[in-house]
């Protein structure tokens, strides 16, 4: 056993874990933060996405020791004081989710991509970054729609900070 400490969604944590431990499990299985699905077991589906020190990866394909010392937000983390993230109330609002089992990873992929891509973004890259992400519910029409609103939005409130 391993004894890892990092910080969740801006909370100290630490925990012993075998070295084997995949993140996405130290996360539901220890956390208790159950908004990060597995889907595949795989890293196809995106089911598992999370930020560590601030791009998203898939958690079921890093270990629980990798991340020790690492920044980690997940979807339990995005929501500020009761209020949505802008691309949680932007999937909402554009419907983009249907199930909703795929719609934790495809908002930490969405988010990471706006803070990479802001406001340079288009259908095309959408669609692209998103090809690690599987919905079998949805077209992906609505979900991109939603995250391209997302992105003016974040890029509307980043303008008038400056």
């Amino acid at each position: 056993m391993t004894k890892v400490t990092m910080t969740v969604n801006g909370r100290q944590v630490s925990g012993e874990v075998e070295d084997r431990t995949l993140l996405v499990h130290f996360i539901r299985d220890k956390l208790g933060l159950t908004g990060t699905h597995v889907g595949c077991d795989t890293s196809q589906c995106g089911a598992c996405v999370v930020h560590m020190d601030g791009r998203s990866i898939k958690s079921c394909s890093t270990l629980a020791v990798q991340a020790a010392g690492s920044e980690i937000l997940t979807i339990e983390g995005l929501a500020k004081d009761g209020e949505l993230h802008p691309v949680q109330a932007a999937f909402k609002a554009n419907h983009g989710l249907q199930c909703g089992f795929c719609t934790p990873g495809m908002v930490m992929t969405a988010v990471d991509m706006i803070n990479r891509y802001g406001g340079r973004l288009d259908e095309k890259t959408v669609r692209e970054n998103l090809e690690g992400n599987i919905c079998r519910c949805t077209g992906y029409h609505n979900i991109v729609k939603a995250i391209l609103a997302a992105a003016a939005e974040m890029g509307a409130g980043r303008q008038a900070a400056e």
